[in-house]
């Protein structure tokens, strides 16, 4: 695609950085095929002879803008010899085979490289080439290179077409039959927007032949139809599969009245879809079976794989799938069923088949994924497609997010998860899909033995469970803590339109439920709106002298069917209410389908407003009617909670996405070499910045402390103290928790600088120094902090400070990146946020600097990965207007996993 030489970048000092293997990704190609991708290495010359022998003449002429008949020994180690920062090459290759390289090489003099591809013939039109783009041009960002320049040949219409739809911002110019085309590698929406389709549209792809396979085998059929094996072939002979099902049993001949085969090989025709039932041991051979049959998808029941420690068996298993170019559902699942008439596949062993909907689910459990199914049909939850992904070592929750996505017959999505594979990715999914359909997950392993030992009150508090509540709060997905509260919420989000506001009203026949109901109502939150007096003079002509015309409207025992149709439809017609909660208790043993089927018409009569039904006897059945679409519940309290999640589920789509604003004071590069001067006096494995460095880091960022010094000695404390002409304050240096031992003394006069500065010397234990800083006593006291989780990366906390935040826990956590709406929400979360606002005559604070100095420190933490862990606290917030102090600051660093620099486990595309 561009002529070789024509950067100014040259072969010379062609030396090799360490090889980044944790830039080796799992892809799925546009047309849902698998690869693999990785940097060059030096040892690469015969892959890319190979790739160079398959080209056509005309590829060729339109990579190196001449005709050539191989590559030079020159040439070969200028493309293997790269230093993977301002010279980088990712390879990609199926089946071990190389089909394509996409390299960059910054030009001389100026933060802009030179970009160039090659794609095998044969996967032109795949998406090969954009998937090389997006990550040479990530990986050109996180190496400070702007800018991409490229020279196309005017005729290459396939390569312009790429960079036309990467969603950057190109400038062209033709000379001589060549366009050079430059663009900025800052990453834009749109380029997030082309990414997401394109990831999208390739998972969706790559499990099409799971969910809609034309042909199933079953290795490991069984003619015992009480074993696993039975029990699955069953089921999908029970169901009706449209396609063709092969038994796989070398020791029978027959199972189940089908003619069996010794082995997938021995099946005649094309096998899209196989499942595999044999012991641990024998499940390698069946997938490399699979492999050279041609299957595309393999859905593995065995259990004995990474959940019994087996993780290298597990590996071996998932590298061989991908080598094949298939998906895997598993290993150690129950299976997954799709219930669409097109196709009508239950591949799993469970004993009930749910009725068909339009609610997608997933287990990573197989036990609970049985219950979930068997709830489902005796609550009659209609399901769109089941998939337990057991221990999810290919496809994952994020990848059935995307097909769901997707799914027309999908409405409302259910996950229990255990787990998360990938919680950014994850994360940039659920934000999207939540948006169309709501996403309701149970999450198991909430608690923990014990906390890690942490340097700092945010890593002291920033729990795994915390990062996962702040992701589903960030995400939208709505969280219950029960499988009742699961299924309670997906009835309603299956049936209903999603609640507009918070405010609800309560029709009853019994005024003890009504009170039940009004108290679940407060508890969880919600609004028991005030009816007005046009509303209650209209259903006072309505219901009986008796009745109770407020809300909750109490009918009395004696209302029939006609009152309940009246009260509900002028009630939901008077446009007060968002929602209605319409609970009836039989207080006869006459007259009860009237009754209901009064309610279910009134309901329908208005589906602009939210209604649910309380039906409080154990004799009913908590049917959704497929046409009426009523949720009905037992108590009022389960309507009430499963209503308040829906309602804040409407309120997070309401929400306004916020912003990441751009700081133009500050100051990365003075920050980053302070930050890189410790790294390289620390090592790798970094430490606490020095208090000076502490400094600098948070000036650089608009943070300012109060002027300080690190005092040498009695006499050098007594004389920074005399020559501010202020009292002071004394921290020590090297402890963690100051306050627990002695190690802060507020308030000092100057006089008595140097008699506290031994003092504190003498009595606090692993001391190193001593602070003295200038003392700022009015204001609130607030925490900001971060800790840089391994698996959800930076999470930033907010929350009132001192030295009691761990003890009071009135803390709101975000993870990273924070816009500025989540910097507001953040504030207004406390328990405590009242006192910010000057509560009950109290002097407030200055609001908007807080919510300046929280986007400042995600600012910082976006420029410099390396920080893992920060504590300002306290921080004194000032009046309205004199903005906000950071008294105390602790700063840890380390050097960052490349992987996530800056997002890299965040990328569109990436398993």
């Amino acid at each position: 695609m561009s002529r070789l030489g024509r950067s100014t970048s040259t072969c010379q000092n062609l030396a090799v950085a360490n090889y980044p293997t944790e830039l080796e990704l799992d892809v799925v190609l546009k047309d849902g095929a698998p690869a693999k991708v990785r940097p060059v290495r030096e040892s690469d010359s015969n892959l890319l002879e190979d790739l160079f022998t398959r080209l056509s003449a005309e590829t060729v002429y339109r990579r190196f803008f001449q005709t050539k008949t191989g590559l030079s020994e020159k040439e070969l180690e200028y493309f293997t010899h790269v230093d993977y920062a301002e010279r980088m090459a990712f390879l990609v290759l199926m089946d071990e085979r190389l089909i394509a390289v996409g390299r960059y090489s910054k030009l001389l003099d100026e933060p802009v490289a030179e970009v160039a591809f090659v794609v095998d013939d044969e996967y032109q039109g795949r998406g090969v080439g954009t998937l090389l783009l997006q990550l040479l041009t990530e990986h050109a960002r996180d190496n400070d290179i702007s800018g991409f320049r490229a020279l196309v040949l005017a005729d290459n219409y396939g390569m312009m077409r790429v960079f036309r739809n990467s969603g950057y911002q190109l400038a062209r110019h033709l000379e001589d039959g060549v366009y050079e085309v430059d663009f900025p590698t800052a990453y834009t929406e749109l380029a997030r927007e082309q990414e997401s389709s394109r990831e999208r549209s390739a998972v969706i792809a790559s499990l099409l032949p799971l969910f809609y396979p034309n042909s199933v085998a079953v290795i490991g059929a069984s003619r015992n139809k009480a074993s696993i094996g039975g029990r699955l072939f069953a089921n999908l002979l029970r169901v009706g599969f449209s396609g063709a099902v092969y038994p796989v049993n070398p020791s029978a001949s027959v199972v189940s009245s089908v003619r069996a085969y010794p082995s997938v090989m021995a099946i005649p025709d094309s096998v899209d879809l196989a499942f595999i039932v044999v012991p641990q041991e024998h499940v390698y051979e069946a997938v490399a079976d699979c492999v050279e049959k041609g299957v595309r998808g393999v859905v593995v029941i065995s259990a004995g794989f990474s959940e019994v420690g087996e993780d290298a068996t597990e590996q071996a298993l998932v590298d061989l799938v991908r080598k094949g170019g298939m998906r895997m559902v598993g290993p150690n699942c129950m299976g997954l069923l799709n219930t669409d008439p097109a196709v009508s596949l239950n591949g799993t062993f469970a004993p009930v088949y749910p009725p068909r909907g339009n609610v997608g689910m997933s287990s990573q459990s197989g036990a609970l994924g049985i219950a979930l199914l068997d709830f489902a049909k005796r609550l009659d939850i209609g399901v769109s497609s089941f998939v337990s992904i057991g221990n999810k070592a290919d496809v994952t929750g994020a990848d059935l997010l995307l097909h769901w996505e997707g799914d027309p017959s999908t409405d409302v999505i259910v996950l229990y998860l255990e787990s998360f594979g990938n919680p950014r990715r994850f994360s940039r999914i659920a934000r999207r899909v939540a948006r169309t359909k709501p996403i309701v997950a149970v999450k198991s392993g909430r608690t923990h033995a014990g906390r890690r030992a942490a340097g700092s009150h945010t890593g002291a508090m920033a729990s795994s469970e915390v990062a996962v509540e702040a992701l589903f709060r960030e995400t939208g997905v709505i969280r219950t803590r029960t499988l009742n509260g699961l299924f309670n919420v997906t009835s309603l989000l299956a049936n209903q339109p999603i609640p507009s506001g918070p405010r609800v009203a309560i029709v009853t026949n019994a005024g003890g439920p009504g009170i039940l109901a009004a108290d679940a109502i407060a508890a969880n939150d919600l609004d028991l709106v005030q009816l007005s007096d046009d509303l209650q003079d209209q259903l006072r002509s309505i219901l009986s002298a008796e009745a109770s015309i407020t809300n909750p409207v109490d009918m009395i025992a004696s209302a029939g069917a006609d009152a309940y149709s009246r009260t509900m439809r002028a009630i939901m017609d008077s446009g007060e209410c968002d929602s209605l909660i319409t609970i009836y208790i039989p207080t006869t043993s006459e007259g009860h389908e009237e009754i209901w089927n009064s309610v279910q018409d009134a309901a329908m009569s208005n589906t602009a407003v939210t209604t649910l039904a309380v039906y409080m006897t154990a004799h009913r059945n908590r049917r959704v009617d497929d046409q009426l679409r009523l949720p009905t519940y037992t108590f009022p309290e389960e309507a009430a909670q499963a209503l308040a999640r829906a309602v804040r589920y409407g309120e997070w789509l309401r929400r306004p996405e916020g912003e990441l604003p751009l700081f133009e004071d500050v100051d990365s590069e003075a920050a980053a070499a302070t930050i890189d001067a410790a790294l390289a006096r620390m090592g790798p494995e970094g430490g606490w910045l020095t208090p000076e460095e502490v400094e600098r880091v948070l000036e650089a960022y608009g943070l300012t402390l109060p002027a300080s010094k690190v005092a040498e000695s009695a006499e050098d404390a007594a004389a920074f103290a005399a020559d501010l002409g202020r009292n002071v304050v004394l921290k020590a240096i090297g402890v963690v928790h100051k306050s627990d031992v002695g190690g802060v003394k507020l308030n000092v006069e100057p006089d008595n600088a140097a008699a506290e500065f031994i003092a504190m010397m003498a009595s606090v234990p692993d001391i190193t120094g001593v602070l003295v800083q200038e003392y700022v006593g009015d204001g609130h006291e607030v925490i900001i902090g971060m800790s840089d989780d391994p698996s959800f990366g930076p999470i930033v906390a907010f929350g009132m400070g001192g030295v009691t935040v761990e003890l009071m826990k009135d803390v709101s956590f975000r993870i990273h990146p924070i816009t500025d709406v989540d910097a507001g929400e953040m504030m207004t979360e406390l328990k405590s946020a009242p006192i910010l606002d000057g509560y009950r005559g109290g002097a407030p604070g200055d609001v908007p600097a807080i919510r300046e100095a929280l986007l400042r420190v995600g600012a910082m933490i976006e420029d410099h990965p390396a920080i893992a862990e920060m504590d300002l606290n306290p921080v004194k917030v000032l009046e309205p207007g004199q903005g906000v102090r950071t008294v105390d600051a602790r700063i840890r660093v380390a050097a960052a996993n490349p992987y996530y620099i800056p997002s890299r486990h965040n990328m569109p595309g990436i398993q």
